[in-house]
């Protein structure tokens, strides 16, 4: 099963499990890219849900200006959700209780005769303050993790000018596809069952804060007593990051295996006689 991975220009040509970044300097910008992206779902088949900080009334008006989208909302293909009726102010998510809400109601659209859940919701107002970050970042992973073998796709929506660069780089290198360049690598769930995560972009100076954050906050769960990381689609690696990878290693009890076409890693973990980390040929 193919997910999209990459810089996105448009919400456009993405499949059932496909999750996805979306910040935005305006509403309107942002409201565009949600019909795009709800209305190639319900051309899938798909339920779709558009959560954002509105009125129902506003957001059923919005998708209204696609035909498709008004349809649906006349026959129960698609709902809106105004996001303050799911999320107090200030919420912190409880990130497993979050995922399952989100698996049950997958599970409830297919037996629904739908071929999965579509949502595009803006997620700005969970990722304000720091303590909500911490959890909406590890929340981003594990849902990432079930969208890797169940038919649920999402865009999420993070306003910049409100939340800074900083912020979005955060999120945004927890997704496999994402429209923002602050983030220089993305750190995401594999759909291959013998990786622990795949890596993909460039692990240089300007992630050297951000990568760390990164494997803390998703925690990559070993397979056999190991870490194992498809790099393949990784183009540069620099010695901080090996280093980093060496400590998550060893705080976790654990050998992370960096799976990369590169040749330059495994003589940087020679040179700097780094134990818990090693790099292999990717096949």
């Amino acid at each position: 099963m193919a997910r999209s991975s990459g810089i996105a220009a448009s919400a456009r040509g993405l499949g059932l499990h496909d999750h996805v970044c979306w910040s935005y300097d305006d509403g309107d910008g942002f409201r565009r890219r949600a019909r795009e992206f709800l209305a190639e779902g319900l051309a899938l088949g798909q339920r779709v849900e558009y959560i954002a900080d509105d009125s129902a009334d506003r957001l059923a008006a919005d998708l209204r200006k696609n035909a498709d989208l008004g349809q649906a909302l006349r026959a129960g293909a698609a709902r809106v959700v105004a996001a303050r009726d799911l999320y107090p102010p200030d919420a912190v998510i409880e990130p497993a209780e979050q995922v399952a809400a989100y698996a049950a109601a997958t599970e409830k659209a297919l037996s629904d005769g739908y071929t999965g859940l579509r949502v595009a919701i803006d997620v700005t107002g969970l990722a304000r303050k720091p303590r909500q970050r911490e959890a909406f970042a590890r929340y981003e992973h594990l849902i990432d993790q079930y969208m890797t073998t169940r038919p649920f796709a999402a865009l999420c929506g993070y306003h910049r000018p409100e939340l800074g660069e900083h912020t979005v780089a955060e999120l945004a290198c927890l997704h496999p596809t994402t429209n923002s360049r602050t983030a220089p690598f993305r750190l995401y769930a594999s759909t291959d069952g013998e990786y622990s995560a795949e890596l993909a972009g460039e692990l240089d100076l300007m992630g050297a804060e951000l990568f760390p954050l990164a494997l803390r906050r998703t925690r990559p769960s070993a397979r056999r007593g190991r870490v194992l990381l498809d790099a393949a689609r990784v183009s540069f690696v620099d010695h901080r990051s090996l280093i980093a990878l060496d400590d998550h290693a060893r705080e976790h009890g654990t050998t992370v295996v960096l799976r990369t076409g590169l040749s330059t890693p495994a003589r940087v973990i020679a040179a700097l006689q780094l134990r818990s980390v090693r790099a292999e040929a990717a096949g």
